[in-house]
């Protein structure tokens, strides 16, 4: 039996990925005593001692753990953005290419990808590399999700008694065009310019729509939007990533419409002149804990979908 350490398991992704570890027969969850949860020697012998620790923590201190795992043969998985552009880490999202699925089957050290980013690469990086997309191309993504993206401090404020009537609306953020996910955005994609990120949280709790406007203009000569969608339903045939042709809600698209599910769909809207590329899921599932679950089973040669909800 595999022991699994989750270094944070108190934040919202760390109690969701210890929720579903737990009722895992293959697996063991090796923990700490309250007492002991941040003290540096005793989270070091339990990353040590296990087959594979999450790093659920911000920034800073997953960096810390990953130092305390020196020396040792464990598998880290970091939720946080600390390592998501790192050398040596590999990238979480085996539905790009073959590449990324062996390696994270033979690394030791592996980023989740960010939530927003997720979508935002599924849908730029196969045409780029594909040669539909210019590297060069100058993008703009808008991205909707619920309010339990923001953590405990967020979703407290957005579930309080008398809260601030401003949370009944949308609100866009990352207004200085600084978001944490825009390096992973560019790198992974192959873009050699961040894309213009206009992210919002809205008043629901979890699920996540990102979409990417283009002209076809923007396209390589002689490409057309069914291009696109051969792209992709080549590279996204499931079990996870799927492309659906029609993939609106009676012409809506909710962010909520894969709410509580670790999938993801990949669909392609608009016209021949304005397209839409457009990826729902859930902020928490393939956005965060799902994902993060997806490659636990890929490290550890455990069946893909495993403890997920598709």
């Amino acid at each position: 039996m595999k022991k699994i350490f989750i270094d944070g398991k108190e934040g919202t992704t760390g109690l969701r990925i210890f929720d579903r570890l737990q009722v895992r027969t293959d697996l063991e969850i090796v923990t700490l005593p309250e007492d002991l949860r941040k003290d540096p020697a005793a989270r070091r012998d339990a990353i040590h001692g296990s087959d594979v620790s999450f790093f659920c923590l911000p920034d800073a201190a997953a960096v810390e753990s990953a130092a305390l795992a020196e020396g040792s043969d464990t598998v880290l998985i970091d939720t946080s953005t600390a390592h998501r552009t790192a050398t040596g880490w590999a990238y979480g999202f085996p539905e790009l290419g073959a590449d990324f699925r062996a390696a994270l089957t033979q690394s030791r050290r592996i980023a989740v990808p960010g939530c927003h980013a997720s979508g935002f690469i599924a849908l730029v990086r196969p045409l780029v590399e594909a040669g539909l997309l210019s590297a060069d191309a100058q993008l703009t993504c808008h991205s909707i999700t619920g309010y339990s993206g923001g953590g405990k401090k967020m979703i407290a404020q957005y579930e309080a008694d008398g809260r601030d009537p401003l949370l009944d609306a949308p609100r866009q953020y990352g207004l200085t065009q600084q978001h944490k996910h825009l390096p992973e955005m560019q790198k992974i994609t192959g873009l050699t310019e961040a894309p213009v990120f206009c992210p919002i949280v809205s008043d629901f709790y979890s699920g996540m729509t990102v979409t990417v406007p283009l002209f076809r203009a923007e396209l390589a000569a002689g490409c057309s939007v069914d291009d696109l969608r051969a792209v992709y339903a080549g590279l996204y045939t499931g079990p996870v990533v799927t492309y659906q042709a029609q993939a609106d809600q009676n012409g809506f698209i909710s962010g909520a419409s894969r709410t509580g599910l670790d999938s993801m769909v990949v669909t392609v809207a608009g016209n021949d002149d304005r397209i839409l590329l457009i990826a729902q899921y859930d902020n928490l599932g393939k956005g965060a804990s799902g994902a993060a679950i997806q490659c636990l089973n890929l490290a550890l040669g455990a069946e893909e979908t495993a403890g997920l909800t598709l």
